[in-house]
């Protein structure tokens, strides 16, 4: 799969491409996440078999890693990964820092959602942090709904205060 922005995107974007994970992509991913995790918090013990090998941990039982590419460059990333029949946990979403701001998230995230309904997924289930706050807002904007505190499960990340899903049906 592979798409481009239209040319009205601001200077640069229009290079943009989105695709999935290939064969040496799995230390692109690392990268990616290790760069905003540090940067916020600490690699916590449950992420670690899906930074060390995501064909492993996420795709082998039929998750779903996106890139965002600049040429051949990989400067953003966002995983499916399965967690029931028919629901999937959008997670390890990142963009380089200098390619924040300009959309590349955005479209990142459609797709993600997109191949979650390609994927068959009636719903996209989320966790993250109050101190996300841009990223919150993001998944706001494309339609996804804070879930209520009697709902939740608690999660196996001590970072996690946020919980959120979109029902794709």
């Amino acid at each position: 799969m592979a798409m481009s922005f239209p040319k009205e995107q601001p200077a640069g974007v229009a290079e943009i491409g989105i695709r999935w994970f290939q064969k040496g992509d799995a230390a692109a991913f690392r990268r990616l996440n290790e760069e905003w995790i540090t940067r916020f918090f600490r690699i916590e013990p449950k992420e670690e078999p899906l930074l060390a090998d995501p064909q492993s941990a996420i795709l082998d039982s039929g998750g779903r890693i996106l890139f965002a590419t600049a040429g051949k460059r990989c400067v953003g990333c966002c995983a499916l990964v399965r967690i029931a029949d028919q629901e999937f946990e959008v997670a390890k979403m990142a963009v380089e820092p200098s390619y924040q701001g300009v959309g590349i998230g955005r479209r990142l995230l459609v797709a993600t959602i997109e191949e979650g309904r390609n994927a068959g997924a009636h719903r996209l289930y989320l966790e993250t942090n109050h101190v996300l706050t841009p990223a919150i807002r993001l998944y706001e904007s494309v339609g996804f709904k804070h879930i209520d505190p009697n709902r939740i499960i608690p999660s196996p990340y001590a970072r996690a205060d946020v919980y959120m899903e979109l029902f794709l049906v």
